[in-house]
């Protein structure tokens, strides 16, 4: 493992390795979200895991806001793959083999590991091969993650989400928030946020 990699991977929770990764209990195509049903406002993340913007959300905001405002039951935010590309939609193939409730730690690993996988330069192939070595730090088996990557019906359902949502939004740009049937297409910070939320 490199340093890079190491300390990259330092980034992800505490807790996360330890647990081996496997299939997902339910439906990969299933919701993929966090914080409680019943709370008062929902906020829908569409992203992309090979974007930058999103990666910076993840790392610099969404704490704050989980901390703040999941954690607190005060909102239920939905995870969106929105995937900018093949590898984006690879990377979303394998993440939702993960466990439903350990995708979002699995998502922090990708954001954090992005440069290495992610480069928009960079060959299917390539990324793939890159994605495993992430896969299998997180302790996902070779079984699951070839399952993952050669589901083509997973493809090809991420992909008419992707057209479906994008027109009924006008999606072009990640991360894009939709709150309250409204759509924010910015790199919300914290503040705009709960502004938004208001």
């Amino acid at each position: 493992m490199t340093m890079l990699r190491r300390s990259l991977l330092m980034m992800v929770p505490a807790g996360f390795l330890a647990a081996p990764a496997r299939a997902a209990d339910s439906d990969p195509r299933g919701e993929r979200s966090i914080g409680s049903k019943s709370a008062k406002s929902t906020v829908v993340e569409f992203f992309s895991f090979t974007c930058p913007h999103c990666a910076r959300f993840a790392k610099e905001t969404m704490p704050e806001v989980k901390r703040n405002l999941i954690d607190t039951g005060q909102v239920r935010w939905v995870f969106a793959d929105y995937p900018m590309g093949p590898v984006a939609t690879i990377a979303a193939m394998v993440a939702r083999y993960v466990p439903i409730e350990r995708y979002e730690g699995f998502a922090k690993a990708l954001y954090a590991t992005q440069r290495q996988w992610g480069n928009y330069d960079i060959a299917p192939a390539d990324a793939t091969r890159e994605l495993w070595n992430v896969a299998r730090e997180q302790g996902m088996t070779r079984e699951i993650f070839d399952r993952a990557t050669n589901d083509a019906a997973l493809r090809n359902w991420i992909t008419s989400q992707k057209d479906a949502e994008g027109k009924k939004y006008l999606i072009s740009y990640t991360p894009t928030f939709v709150i309250g049937g409204r759509k924010y297409e910015t790199l919300l910070s914290y503040d705009a946020l709960r502004a938004a939320l208001s």
